[in-house]
This record gives C-alpha cells, structure tokens and sequence, in this order.
C-alpha cells in the first residue's frame, strides 16, 4: 500500500514536472522579435536616457522595426514600420484591439467606462457608436460648424484688442493660452452649449485664472501609462505623487462635471412630450441625460462623465497642441508662412473671416498641417494596444498579454520612407494625394484600425479653420531667433515643463478697417 501511495505522488510530480518542461521548452522555440540585453526586475527599463519615443527609436534603429522589450513586469511590442502597422491594424487588429490596465485607467476611466480606455467588446462598440453619432459624424460636424464659425469670430476679435492696432510693431501675446481657451471653449459648446471662459474674459486676468484651473485638474495628468504601470510596488511608496496627484485630480474632475449636472437638471422643462424629446435637445448634455431617462442602466452618471471627459480632454489638447506646432513652423519658415498666406488671399480674401466652407479650397493649408503631424506628432508613440491572444508579426511570435506601442515619431521620420525627413516641406503631401489608407501607413498621427481616433474629421477641421485664420488677418514675428523645436516638443510630451508659444502678433494693414467692424 505504502509502494502504491508513493507511485502515486511520484506520478503527480512526474506530470507537472512535464508540463513545466513542456511549456518551456513551447516557449523556447517561440521566435520572439529582437531584443536587447534585460536586466532583472527592472528588464529594459534602464535603457531609457531621455524621452522615451526618441529611446525606442534608437534601439528600433539597432535591432529593427519589431521590437520586444520588458518594462518591469509588462512586455512590449514596439513597431516603427508601416509593414508593422498594416499587420498590427489589419491582421491582428481584433487581437489588438484592447487596452492595457494602467494607473490612469483606474483613476481617471470612471471604471473603464471611457470610450478611450474601455475594453473591446459590447461596451466600446456602444461608446464608439455614441460618439460617432452624437459628436463626429458628418451630419454632427455640420450642424457644429456655425458654432466654430462664432468661435472663429471671437478669437480674432480677442487677439485684434490685444495686439495694439494703433502700433505697426504689434505686441506680444502668449498664443498658446489663446489657443489653448478657443479649443476648450468649443469643446465645452459642443458638450454643454456654453463656453468655460467668456469672451469679455478671453485674454483677462480672470480668463487666465480659469483656464489655468481646468488645466490643473483635467490636463495635469495625461500620460497614459507611467512607471508605476510597469513596477507597481513604487506605488507602496508613492512614488513621485503620482497617484495622489491623480486622485486630486479626479476629485475636481468629478465636482466640475457634477456641477454642470446639476445645471441643466435644474433647468429641465417637464413639459416636453417624450416623443419630441430628443429632438429638441441641443446639447450632447441634454441629449444624453435624455437617454439616461430611457436607459438608466446604461446611461449612468459615470458613462455620461466618461464621454464629456474624452470630449474634452482629447478634443483639447490634440488640436491646441497641433495648431501651435504649425504656426511654430512657419514662423520658423516664412516662405511656407506667405505660400500659405497667397492661397488663402487668393481663394477666401480680407473681406470676411475664413470659415469651413473654404477649407476645401485650401489644399496648401491641408498639406501645411499634415505636415505639422508628421514631424510634431500630438501623441509620439500611439496609445497602447493590448494582445489577448498569440499573434504573429512580422514573420515574429507575438505572446497574449503583451502590450502594442506603435512609434508613430520613427514612422514619420524615417529616411526610408521620407526624403529629408527632418525638414519641413509641406509640399511632399501634394504629391501623395490618393495614396491608399494612412499614406501607405506610413503617416499614422491618429493612429489606424477599429480604435483610431474618431474625433480626426472633427480635430483637423478645427485645427485648419484656426490657423486659416491666425494667417489671414495677422502678421506674426517669432521673439525666439532661433527656438529649440525638438527640445520644446520633449519637455512638452513628457510634461516636464509648459513651453508656451509667445509671439508678437500685428494686424495687417489692410485688415484693419474689417477688422474694427467685426
């Protein structure tokens, strides 16, 4: 019997020690992509010296376009290669298609609700039907377009008082704060019918105080992942604040969107039928605490909150960042600077304000700010994509649970793929007109696949009607000789430090008189 129980055991142990075996030596004969020498614990961490789009395409240089790497306790799979892409976002794109847990996630995606963060499935397809629906589809940007338009209007109007018309040398204006205040304040029209500062404050001390407050709570923190992510036990430690501050952060967030709820709860009409009741809602507030009436299982609270943050977070800081890396650019190189101005002369005129209409009129422009994405992309490295399954790709295996960082930076300035890619040539765009998806993936600024960035039709019919307009009715001078684009663009994405563009700004001579009657 004692012979019987130890064959037993020794079975038992036999057979997990043959799916050890088993599994490793399974694993042993995946062709994992290249990768550098880890270390323990902390794997790749340590190769990172400066920005970390900047790191990875250095090592992609080295080892190739797939990369694999070990932040901490996450592996990675970084692709720098349109071929890479058009695997990941055709082949692979359900595989792909979710995304990483992460600290922000937590704290900021009311419980993964946000159509950002949320996982693929029922949800995300519901979330992304909404907002496509209700905020970006092309009936949604045409009914919106008369309030850009009006948006428009103020801006120039601010920037005409500000900029002195009674001196020829114009004055200095920090362009970025305008900028910044016209795209929240179309951001929060399209969500709420309101702007957050008003246009007697737009420029004011007292603008500048609520801007710099809804900056602190909803824009402090946009780093997707950050080091706690890939070693969590730095959060025992509370490393750097970070989660701290995040959790300050989302408290206000919270108190903000509540106190816009309560708003228009209060000014609720009873009356209305409940079959006219979506029609007569003008607002994406009122719309949706009208589908929470129907679908309150659905329609809750933290769902509604999760749409408007993205509306304007996203909606925000995409095309504030793009316009002032364009108008950066061309006060950089004027020649572009008066190409841009001579279409624009030539196809809207002085006589009224640019509006959405013309854009079509203006292929210049477009390729101006395509080429703004290119080399100054908003977001370097695409946000992260997560494998749930085994993959391949580029001829690699690919472990599930592996996280996807598509280098959009290396993309964009790889002399493989563009001629002298550090110089700005708007140009190059004209002669790639019609070329299939993404520019034969190689320019992939909004990212490619099921979850690209819905809000592009939307961020770069904003992004042209600003700089359209900045061009049109001003004459701008750099106050830096010769300004750091690379090392501003850095501490810009890493959040090290505001860099903001200051500028001086002079109304055309042969603006004024319109300008005054405006």
């Amino acid at each position: 019997m004692e012979n019987l129980n130890s064959n037993y055991y020794l079975a038992i142990l036999l057979f997990f020690v043959s799916i050890f075996f088993l599994k490793f030596l399974l694993h042993s004969r995946k062709r994992l992509p290249p990768s550098p020498q880890s270390l323990p614990i902390i794997g790749h961490l340590y190769l990172i010296k400066n920005s970390l789009h900047q790191t990875l395409t250095s090592l992609s240089t080295k080892y190739g376009p797939v990369l694999y790497l070990r932040f901490g306790c996450r592996n990675l799979l970084v692709v720098s290669s349109p071929s890479a892409v058009e695997e990941c976002f055709t082949k692979n794109d359900v595989i792909f298609a979710n995304r990483p847990k992460s600290m922000a996630g937590d704290k900021f995606s009311f419980n993964y609700k946000t159509v950002v963060w949320a996982p693929y499935g029922y949800l995300w397809r519901a979330l992304r039907r909404l907002t496509v629906i209700e905020i970006f589809s092309s009936n949604s940007l045409q009914k919106s377009s008369a309030m850009r338009n009006e948006e428009i209007g103020t801006l120039i109007r601010g920037l005409f008082k500000a900029s002195d018309k009674n001196s020829k040398s114009g004055a200095k204006v920090n362009l970025s704060s305008w900028v910044f205040t016209f795209a929240f304040n179309v951001m929060m029209r399209t969500g709420t019918g309101k702007r957050c500062v008003s246009e007697e404050d737009i420029g004011t001390e007292k603008g500048k105080q609520i801007i710099e407050e809804v900056r602190g709570f909803f824009f402090a923190t946009l780093l997707f992942m950050n080091v706690c992510d890939f070693m969590p036990v730095l959060k025992w430690f509370g490393y750097k604040g970070i989660e701290k501050k995040m959790v300050s952060a989302h408290k206000k967030r919270n108190e903000f969107l509540n106190s816009l709820f309560d708003e228009f709860r209060g000014k609720k009409v009873t009356n209305v039928s409940e079959s006219s009741t979506r029609e007569k809602k003008s607002t994406l507030v009122e719309t949706l605490l009208s589908l929470q009436e129907s679908e309150p299982e659905f329609y809750t609270d933290d769902l509604i909150k999760s749409v408007l943050v993205v509306l304007f977070v996203a909606g925000t800081e995409t095309t504030s960042m793009t316009i002032q890396w364009a108008m950066r650019l061309l006060l950089a190189h004027p020649e572009a600077f008066h190409k841009l101005r001579a279409e624009i002369d030539s196809k809207v005129g002085n006589q009224r304000l640019l509006d959405e209409s013309d854009l079509t009129k203006l292929p210049y422009l477009q390729c101006v700010i395509n080429e703004t994405l290119r080399l100054y992309p908003p977001v370097p490295l695409l946000l992260p994509h997560y494998s749930l399954e085994d993959c391949t790709v580029g001829g690699y295996d690919v472990p599930k649970h592996t996280i996807l960082m598509v280098n959009a930076w290396a993309i964009h300035r790889d002399p493989k793929l563009w001629d002298k890619p550090e110089n700005f040539k708007p140009e190059r765009f004209e002669a790639m007109d019609g070329e299939k998806e993404g520019f034969n993936y190689k320019f992939v600024p909004f990212g490619m696949g099921r979850r690209a960035c819905p809000g592009a039709a939307m961020g770069l019919r904003t992004v042209s009607l600003v700089l359209g307009s900045l061009i049109q009715w001003f004459d701008w001078k750099s106050l830096e000789l010769e300004e750091n684009l690379e090392a501003c663009y850095d501490s810009r994405i890493s959040l090290n430090k505001d860099m903001p563009l200051e500028a001086i700004c002079i109304p055309r001579q042969n603006c004024i008189q319109f300008l005054d009657q405006l």
